[in-house]
């Protein structure tokens, strides 16, 4: 996709809503030859201003705090699943008011809580979080399943309980992985967890499917629902947040100075900390339009950011033609974990926020941030 870039004040996220809405029609086609329910989770994508594209085909959202659970509600209004590793009780009075689905991380929650949520005067759905102890993810910061996590219920520790008021399962195991990956795990769930499966109504898949990934396996993925539900008689629901957006938005910065010392160095006005922290956290190195690796074309440069953290550093690309003071570069696939996760260290300020509409050739700055929400945040 080619963007008109003189259109465009930098540092900005552009969402790009033809995109968007090709991840939105895959996941349509799932839904529609499953019958699963697909929810966005807020987690990873969180720009309400599209959810009036999203709504019209997901079923609702994940949230996993008490702001996501107002936000969905607020701005999706549809059904509101929430799932915390440990809740408030003190929030405890608007989660009543706000979710449709509540998933208990421990049975210790669940026995404390369990009063209030079943004498609330609407209908809840409660569930329980569970770890099959089986991982998939090979970076330990984003494996649910690791060894000593906090995330769900092991098999033994839910042997023999009363499940009574409890009608659904939750799990997760996935990042950014494929349905093989959601297979294996699949079958370690039904081989530990089969006869609690028996007694629910509704099963959650979790998130981590890489659903619009261009080589992911929709068949196999719709053969496992279709098997599973049918199997078990249950609903099944799966809460992805990178797939809603994967791919469907980037991060567009300039080039402010090139320095030298040892090699070239172009210092952006974006920043790998504050605006795009899963390329030191995950960690994984993003696309550019127009970049290679190093050496693989005539100019090499690390492209680094403009706080003062000696580690902002984006990466090392080489370009066809040396850069220059004020050039543009287009970041790929930064809808999502970006937004939801940056932050005004050093009193940088975040990027706009901008939709482009590829049928009208629009840009709308949806967001521009200033020096009152840096301020505001603070006392």
């Amino acid at each position: 996709m080619t963007y008109d870039l003189s259109r465009l004040q930098t540092p900005c996220y552009l969402i790009d809503r033809g995109l968007l809405q090709a991840n939105l029609d895959t996941l349509r086609h799932v839904q529609t030859r499953t019958g699963c329910a697909i929810l966005l989770a807020l987690k990873g994508f969180a720009a309400w201003s599209t959810f009036d594209q999203i709504r019209p085909v997901l079923q609702g959202c994940a949230a996993s705090s008490l702001f996501e659970a107002r936000l969905s509600v607020e701005h999706m209004s549809k059904q509101t699943h929430l799932c915390v590793p440990a809740l408030r009780d003190d929030d405890m009075a608007a989660y009543l008011d706000l979710a449709d689905h509540i998933v208990f991380n421990s049975l210790s929650q669940w026995d404390r809580l369990k009063a209030k949520v079943l004498d609330a005067p609407r209908d809840i759905a409660c569930g329980l979080r569970i770890n099959p102890q089986h991982s998939e993810v090979k970076t330990p910061i984003y494996d649910p399943c690791a060894a000593g996590s906090r995330l769900g219920i092991t098999v033994e520790q839910l042997a023999d309980q009363d499940l009574t008021g409890i009608t659904g399962l939750h799990f997760h195991t996935l990042c950014e992985l494929g349905a093989d990956a959601l297979q294996r795990t699949l079958n370690v769930v039904e081989q530990k967890f089969g006869s609690v499966i028996e007694q629910m109504q509704w099963i959650n898949f979790g998130g981590g499917h890489h659903i619009t990934r261009a080589d992911y396996d929709i068949d196999l993925l719709c053969q496992l629902i279709e098997t599973f539900s049918r199997g078990h008689d249950v609903k099944v629901f799966l809460e992805p947040g990178e797939a809603i957006a994967l791919n469907a938005g980037f991060l567009i910065a300039s080039v402010l100075d090139i320095v030298s010392n040892d090699l070239d160095i172009a210092i952006l006005d974006s920043s790998a900390s504050a605006h795009m922290p899963d390329v030191l956290e995950m960690p994984y190195r993003p696309q550019i339009t127009g970049a290679d690796f190093p050496l693989k074309k005539p100019h090499t440069y690390r492209l680094a950011g403009p706080t003062c953290l000696a580690g902002d550093i984006i990466g090392d690309y080489s370009f066809d033609h040396p850069l220059q003071v004020g050039d543009k570069l287009i970041f790929h696939d930064m809808a999502h974990y970006t937004m939801v996760k940056n932050t005004m260290f050093n009193g940088i300020n975040l990027p706009d926020i901008v939709l482009y509409d590829p049928h009208t050739d629009s840009l709308q700055v949806q967001r521009r941030f200033t020096y009152e929400d840096y301020r505001n945040r603070l006392s």
